[in-house]
């Protein structure tokens, strides 16, 4: 209700706001607004490093600083850094005690890096958006002494290649078996520290992560490895926002940065994976879009030895049946055995 009988007080919008100005003047007013605002604000929970808390700052953006506040969660993979993920049991690595806090109402939003967070559905909490991707591919950075253009992956043999995902050992494997890869734990400018003092001749990051954080890289060759023989994991360069399912104003707040032709692409690659049972413990990767009204998408499941692969390409209208069917192509020629 306006109060339209006092408009010539400035300050008065509402009948609750007049009524504490009559009672407590202007100061009482100010006083009134600045809790409403903290009662208001949104709490964005998310990792502590530095990636995540650019990708949390990014969402605060969005939404209005004013309207926000970025709590910090350490998860199981944080926490953990001297065993690499095929070691580590369960899902969830990265995401499952920020979706605690997100149940226990500690937080109001969780930012999520896509490709960490498990298929399966944890009940009470959805999605409300997914962002638009930043560029999916992989990256090869190699010690510019390290670098061996005469290749095809223009490293040296017996090459000393640092990454921890199944997935990115598998396909480099496939192109270059000679290659000695070897774990590398701890967040993005960590492991590029740890390529600069020279621990590793090559790492391999997500070209995402270099993007957001504007990262450094002289002295260190920058190789986009190519999708036509190594993809990404499925929904690499998406962010998930998740929030409870009963919150209808939060969910009005959050969809707004929704990117539906990334929300289709993404929920097609998330239902070949869960084909699979989902997690970081498989050297799977994926990577669809959209063309017209088709869902285009292309998987690949190969031996972590890189003897054996398989590669397939799906077409349809419906994201979840597109991942779905090509998952059974894959099945069909027992990649179930290569997993």
């Amino acid at each position: 209700m306006k109060c339209n009988i006092f408009k010539s007080i400035k300050y008065c919008k509402k009948l609750e706001e007049f009524i504490i100005f009559l009672i407590f003047g202007k100061n009482g007013l100010k006083l009134f607004f600045f809790f409403n605002i903290l009662i208001n604000m949104l709490t964005i929970g998310t990792r502590g490093s530095d990636l995540a808390l650019w990708q949390a700052n990014y969402i605060a953006d969005f939404i209005g600083r004013e309207k926000t506040k970025i709590t910090i969660i350490k998860t199981k993979g944080d926490k953990i850094q001297n065993i690499s993920f095929e070691k580590m049991e369960g899902k969830g690595f990265f995401t499952k005690e920020i979706e605690e806090a997100l149940l226990d109402k500690r937080i109001d939003i969780a930012v999520h890096s896509m490709k960490d967070l498990p298929t399966e559905d944890i009940r009470g909490l959805k999605i409300a958006a997914v962002t638009k991707r930043e560029d999916p591919s992989d990256v090869l950075l190699i010690r510019t002494e390290c670098l061996n253009k005469k290749n095809f992956l223009p490293l040296f043999e017996w090459a000393i290649v640092g990454t921890s995902s199944l997935r990115r050992v598998a396909q480099l494997k496939n192109v270059m078996n000679s290659l000695d890869i070897r774990p590398i734990r701890g967040n993005l400018p960590t492991r590029i520290k740890r390529l600069r003092e020279k621990k590793f001749d090559s790492i391999v990051v997500a070209r995402a992560g270099l993007n957001r954080l504007g990262i450094d890289l002289h002295e260190i060759d920058d190789i986009t490895l190519p999708y036509s023989f190594f993809l990404p994991a499925p929904a690499q360069g998406a962010l998930a926002l998740q929030i409870r399912e009963e919150e209808v104003e939060h969910f009005n707040i959050v969809n707004k940065l929704n990117h539906r032709e990334t929300e289709l692409a993404v929920t097609a690659e998330r239902a070949f994976l869960k084909s699979f049972g989902g997690g970081c413990h498989i050297p799977l990767g994926a990577l669809a879009y959209i063309e017209k009204e088709d869902v285009h998408i292309t998987g690949v499941i190969a031996s972590v030895d890189g003897k054996h692969s398989i590669r397939k390409t799906v077409v349809g209208n419906n994201p979840e049946d597109v991942g779905r069917e090509l998952a059974m192509l894959f099945k069909k020629e027992g990649a179930d055995n290569l997993i």
